[in-house]
């Protein structure tokens, strides 16, 4: 049995390269753990580990990943809204359980290179362990609100809410690097949005298009490959399972077609078709920085190196003047 990787789902994606200057007056709903994720794990990689340890030994890394990781959006007239995962479904146990192994696992090579005095392969290890932790949601939701962006607490999977907030035309694009989005609904996904250069924009209906597939057609290709909620069918890629669902028209009629069994097949496809999400959210674009409580916030409360996010403030505050982005009302 297989897990689709984002290689894979990739390889079906229509994505193509878009400039930063085509996307200002827009509004992106950011997978907040994923986007996070990123700048916390560069951050810890890069940064000596005592520019964002509290006296009481808590690590903040997030708030330095965060004021290097907002100016982009802000730089370029983009609103962010940031939407913040709500409860796992018991689907992805198995995953979670996964990733606990892994990041468990590396933290036992991290102190072996530690003992043997292998810095660099110490600081790479470290990357690896880091979790989103209570006190990094607390603080990461703690500075942007004093940034003034907007936040959406999803029921469950972010990016499904951050899918169906797109759906729905209330944002004009998702933020995230998880190929999810497609099978989530999202007419339109913004990739790289941590990267150094310009983004990458993915859309659904020229995705459906290339293959001729309906959007359920596309989840039930998802589904016999592996997702992050169940294991997929041994040897059956990305272009075998577009072929058996062209061919036999949805994935139970594959799944009989080839006596096989998918467990939880048809609670995963609900999933994405249907998945938890809420209506209870507010998209704003009158967006104000507070730069003064939020460096109080980042540098005074938490103690983190003021050297180490001063030039981020600095770029916000000169990207709100200079865009406008409290005048958006």
């Amino acid at each position: 049995m297989e897990v689709m990787g984002n290689a894979d789902l990739r390889r079906l994606a229509a994505i193509e390269d878009i400039g930063f200057d085509t996307l200002g007056g827009s509004v992106v709903a950011v997978d907040a753990h994923n986007w996070l994720y990123r700048y916390l794990t560069t951050t810890v990689k890069f940064t000596d580990a005592r520019a964002y340890t509290t006296a009481d030994d808590e690590e903040v890394a997030n708030l330095i990943g965060v004021v290097q990781g907002l100016p982009k959006f802000f730089e370029h007239d983009i609103v962010p809204v940031f939407v913040f995962d709500g409860g796992v479904t018991e689907l992805k146990d198995d995953e979670v359980a996964e990733r606990r192994e892994a990041r468990e696992q590396a933290e036992e090579k991290r102190a072996e290179a530690e003992d043997r005095g292998d810095s660099v392969a110490a600081a790479r290890l470290e990357a690896r362990t880091q979790r989103l932790t209570g006190v990094i949601h607390e603080t990461t939701r703690g500075l942007l609100e004093r940034l003034d962006v907007p936040i959406v607490e999803a029921p469950a999977e972010g990016e499904a809410q951050a899918s169906y907030m797109a759906a729905r035309n209330d944002v004009d694009y998702v933020g995230s690097e998880d190929y999810d989005t497609l099978l989530f609904g999202a007419p339109e996904t913004l990739r790289q949005l941590t990267s150094a250069g310009d983004p990458e924009l993915m859309g659904l209906e020229s995705t459906l298009e290339r293959h001729g597939l309906t959007r359920e057609q596309l989840v039930d290709v998802a589904i016999l490959c592996g997702t992050d909620f169940n294991e997929g069918i041994t040897g059956v890629g990305p272009k075998t399972a577009v072929e058996a669902i062209t061919e036999h028209g949805d994935l139970w009629s594959v799944l009989d077609d080839r006596g096989v069994y998918i467990e939880s097949a048809d609670r995963v496809r609900d999933l994405f078709l249907d998945p938890p999400v809420t209506d209870e959210y507010d998209v704003r674009t009158d967006i104000s920085p507070d730069i003064d409580a939020a460096r109080a916030y980042v540098t005074g409360e938490w103690g983190v190196a003021a050297d180490e996010v001063e030039r981020g403030f600095e770029r916000i505050e000169a990207a709100t003047v200079q865009t406008g982005l409290d005048d958006w009302a």
